[in-house]
């Protein structure tokens, strides 16, 4: 045994009932520091003889201890690497040996199975020793480092926040990158975010292709994916799915948030409500959830009923359709205790300020600043049929109102669609491709209309520009309440047909008198959107600090013997 600031215990056995950590906290009586013992112990003991080798060692140590033990791992016997090569999909990878970081011992039990586990023995302010948990399964899918960013943040003072996605489309890290960058801005160096895809990192199978499988079903709006979305609605299947998601997930999002050990979670996702919160709840012997938990609804018209979970502490919401719903959905909407506060959509940071003056991007963005100027936008995977929509608004702005107007067309990661305007020639009108970017405020500053998806976020920063907008098409469901929004507020007009879209939008660029009216109505109708990331933010940062204990804490707290 040796003396130090930290105790730290590995275990490691083949067919071990479970991971057993001990904090083992000497009394002195006195206000120096208690001597601590850190010791390793080989896999041939069992749970009893292990409990009480700890406990002789820290009597013989000069006091009396209190272990608080917890199993960690399940009940899973060891399988051969040979095995695990007939099932693939439970290979878990390979890590050689034993790895120090950073004073935390790493240790594989099984193939490629780590779990490190480590007791600070310092004392806190009003609450017991801080201890940190980190176990690392997949260590192909997910970032090993983040046992140390953990342990740095714990260093620092700084309060943990988990946000948790799913990359289904790319709204979803968009907002959460903008909110991660609000909290920087409202607590600086405060606080340690991380946003994490919980279904792909951690989910099983096959709900760990939650990806793929949206892709495919956005290509076919109106057969896969209505059908998904409305039988889902179904509270009975709904029901049935939660309980699939709980029996199969649990364990990995478990281990999700033992790794980040968070003082505060948000759902930035509709499936990432139940499992999440059912977890919470288990690290506590009396299954009350200690860890505050937000959901920050992404939706702008309309919402999945997923989105709402009544146990959450609160849940933000960016408009009035979806505050109604959330009360629908039994969440508490009055003043008094409310759990639903309204403020606008997270968008991203370039649209909480004014853009620069439009002739400067015109010139950095390589666009006449004397023509009008059309941005068509078909999402991140560049899907819609912009195709068709760029001919037919060329032909017709061509023939209407030649050598004027300019279409910028932002392909996403559509490079073949992108090589291929670029390749064609037009008359009367110009046409600039461009593949994915990062300047959509600026783009949008230079543009004078703007025809798009119906997708929440680019809906409310087409707002926050004040550009009149036309929608080409919506998800079912999901994005269908966007249709009104725009339409209502009166900055925009719906159509599937790329031909009625063309003579609409050359019907605007012809009369300027319309074109300002449905500008300052979408100006009107972006204004929450504009300071609602920045008011989410400060809420959010609120009950972190709030949180006086981390997940880990909290279960070191509720498993302690009582004196």
């Amino acid at each position: 045994p040796r003396c130090s600031s930290a105790c730290s215990t590995t275990l490691r056995g083949n067919r071990m009932l479970g991971l057993l950590a001990s904090s083992l906290l000497t009394r002195h009586g006195s206000s120096e520091a208690p001597p601590q013992r850190a010791q390793r112990i080989g896999h041939q003991l069992a749970p009893a003889p292990l409990l009480a080798s700890l406990r002789g060692r820290s009597a013989a140590s000069g006091g009396t201890a209190t272990a608080a033990v917890r199993l960690l791992s399940s009940q899973e016997p060891a399988t051969s690497e040979r095995q695990h090569r007939r099932r693939p999909w439970r290979r878990r990878g390979k890590i050689a040996g034993a790895r120090q970081l950073s004073g935390l011992d790493d240790v594989p039990l099984g193939p490629g199975r780590v779990i490190t586990v480590s007791a600070d023995s310092r004392s806190m302010a009003g609450g017991p020793a801080a201890r940190r948990v980190v176990e690392v399964s997949r260590p192909g899918r997910r970032d090993e480092s983040r046992a140390l960013a953990t342990r740095s943040a714990a260093a620092a003072g700084k309060k943990r926040v988990l946000i948790l996605i799913s990359d289904t489309g790319g709204g979803h890290r968009a907002s959460a990158e903008a909110l991660e960058a609000a909290m920087e801005r409202e607590a600086p160096g405060r606080l340690d975010v991380a946003i994490v895809d919980v279904w792909t990192q951690y989910g099983a199978f096959p709900f760990n292709k939650f990806v793929p499988s949206y892709r495919l079903a956005a290509k076919y709006p109106n057969v896969l994916w209505r059908s998904c979305y409305f039988a889902t609605s179904f509270p009975p299947l709904m029901a049935a799915l939660n309980l699939q998601h709980r029996l199969t997930c649990s364990r990995g999002f478990a281990q999700c948030m033992r790794e980040h050990d968070p003082h505060l979670v948000v759902s930035m996702h509709p499936l990432t409500q139940h499992v999440p919160l059912s977890v919470l709840a288990r690290f506590d012997e009396k299954r009350r959830r200690q860890v505050p938990f937000a959901t920050v609804v992404t939706d702008l018209g309309s919402a999945h009923r997923t989105w709402f979970d009544k146990r959450v502490d609160a849940c933000f919401v960016p408009s009035d359709a979806v505050r109604q719903l959330a009360g629908r959905c039994g969440l508490r909407c009055g003043a008094r205790g409310a759990q639903v506060r309204q403020y606008g959509l997270p968008v991203r940071p370039a649209f909480w300020t004014a853009a620069a003056e439009r002739k400067q991007l015109a010139g950095e963005l390589s666009l006449s600043t004397d023509r009008k100027t059309v941005l068509i936008v078909g999402g991140g995977d560049g899907v819609g049929s912009l195709e068709g929509i760029v001919k037919s608004l060329a032909s017709e702005a061509g023939k209407k109102c030649p050598g004027e107007t300019q279409l910028v067309v932002v392909c996403g990661k559509n490079a073949r669609l992108q090589h291929k305007l670029e390749r064609q020639r037009w008359e009367g009108v110009d046409v600039c491709a461009r593949g994915f970017t990062s300047r959509m405020s600026d783009y949008m500053e230079v543009a004078d209309c703007i025809i798009t998806k119906a997708g929440p976020g680019t809906v409310a920063e087409a707002a926050i520009r004040g550009l009149p907008t036309m929608l080409s098409s919506f998800l079912p469901g999901q994005e269908a309440g966007n249709v009104p929004f725009v339409v209502e507020s009166g900055f925009g007009e719906y159509s599937a047909n790329p031909r009625k879209i063309a003579l609409t939008v050359t019907g605007w660029l012809q009369d300027a008198t319309k074109l300002e009216a449905m500008s300052e109505a979408a100006a009107r109708a972006g204004q929450p959107h504009s300071s609602g990331t920045i008011a989410i933010a400060s809420d959010l940062c609120e009950m972190a600090e709030a949180a006086t204990l981390s997940l880990t804490e909290h279960e070191l707290a509720s498993s302690a013997p009582k004196e």
